[in-house]
């Protein structure tokens, strides 16, 4: 379920490029049509977090397989941009529902090890960034762009049924069961939950910005299409393994020194991207890219759901990743519009290195001067 829910953000970077054909949209309606999946993805995450104090984690995540099943259909039948973007936006709101209820739920099935476990969703979830470009090529090959959302339609229905199944026979934890002051939970917690958006929010715009206009970029640089989508599978590639390692790594290290240097990382990588045009300098730099941003997010998660006490874990979790999210969505319509307006990608992504290079080092000075919690209030 997790790769299907992540399939439908991530779906449309592979996507835009024929969707611009097939519509006749400029950069800007395809930067908004990949925000607009990624807005979906955050608006929810807050209501859901409220919802989560009424009823249980199994519910929701049953119930966002349904919303995935008619979003799909409905992004399939669409004949203008516009229509395309109400659909990107249905899909993005079935991955935000999800998430919201599936990470707490993974780190209450494995409490002794919440790191790990994370990561390992984490893995599977990125199995769909990977496999992305190919799913859309193949579905090309066999019909057109429609294909692919009519493909994620029946899974989300197959997928749905056998967690029905599953949660039925299993004993679910009952961790969150004391989770039932939203408001409360978010006034306690808002330390670290600033924190996490913080270390994030930024991060996550550049990098939502980045891989959407991955393979635009790239054809700028001279490359071939085939060379600048092989790019884009390599860093999602690399993304599998960095789950699962970081994952483990949250559960050894400090996990706050541990994140900014993941930071620091990454702003190299993208400042590189501006430096280098050959295809296998290019390689190279996007699996070292593609395997530090993803060590972002299971350290993140572990940070958060690794300390909330049980009674504030799923609201506390909510209210930050629906911050977070509407920060982050923002970047592939940040990215194009001023792709539109004629800017460079170059230029584009050296502005926002210097961006997140000024947050970098602003950060650090919180950590140095102790003003970054290191883990939720007891």
């Amino acid at each position: 379920m997790v790769f299907l829910v992540n399939l439908a953000r991530v779906v449309f970077a592979p996507l835009l490029e024929p969707l611009g054909g097939a519509l006749d949209a400029n950069d800007a309606a395809l930067g908004t049509i990949a925000t607009l999946a990624w807005l979906g993805s955050a608006l929810p995450r807050i209501p859901t977090g409220y919802l989560l104090t009424r009823i249980s984690r199994s519910a929701v995540i049953l119930a966002s397989s349904g919303i995935l099943a008619v979003a799909a259909v409905a992004t399939s039948l669409a004949n203008s941009v516009p229509a395309v973007m109400v659909g990107a936006f249905l899909m993005g709101l079935a991955s935000g529902s999800y998430f919201i209820a599936g990470n707490p739920l993974a780190s209450e099935l494995f409490p002794d090890r919440v790191g790990s476990t994370l990561g390992i969703h984490g893995t599977a979830s990125q199995f769909a960034a990977v496999s992305a470009p190919a799913i859309v090529g193949v579905a090309i090959g066999f019909g057109d762009w429609r294909t692919v959302f009519r493909a994620i339609a029946v899974a989300a229905v197959v997928s749905g049924i056998a967690f029905a199944l599953t949660a039925r026979r299993t004993e679910m934890p009952d961790a969150g069961d004391e989770d039932t002051a939203f408001l409360g939970a978010a006034r306690h917690q808002w330390r670290i939950i600033l924190a996490g958006v913080a270390v994030i929010g930024v991060t996550g715009l550049v990098w939502n910005g980045l891989f959407n206009f991955y393979v635009k970029y790239f054809l700028a640089k001279g490359l071939t299409g085939s060379q600048a989508n092989q790019l884009l599978t390599i860093a999602f590639g690399a993304g599998v393994p960095a789950f699962f390692v970081s994952g483990r790594l949250a559960d050894r290290l400090p996990v706050l020194p541990y994140i900014l240097s993941i930071i620091g990382g990454f702003l190299a990588c993208v400042y590189a991207t501006t430096l280098l045009s050959s295809y296998l300098g290019l390689a190279v730099l996007s699996a070292v890219l593609g395997y530090v941003i993803h060590s972002l997010f299971p350290a993140v998660d572990t940070y958060l759901l690794g300390s909330l006490p049980d009674h504030h874990r799923g609201s506390a979790y909510a209210v930050y990743s629906g911050t977070m999210m509407i920060i982050q969505a923002s970047g592939s319509s940040l990215v194009g519009t001023l792709s539109s307006a004629g800017y460079g990608f170059e230029t584009i992504f050296t502005w926002l290195a210097t961006v997140l290079a000024v947050v970098l080092v602003a950060l650090m000075g919180l950590y140095v001067d102790g003003q970054l919690p290191t883990g939720a209030r007891a």
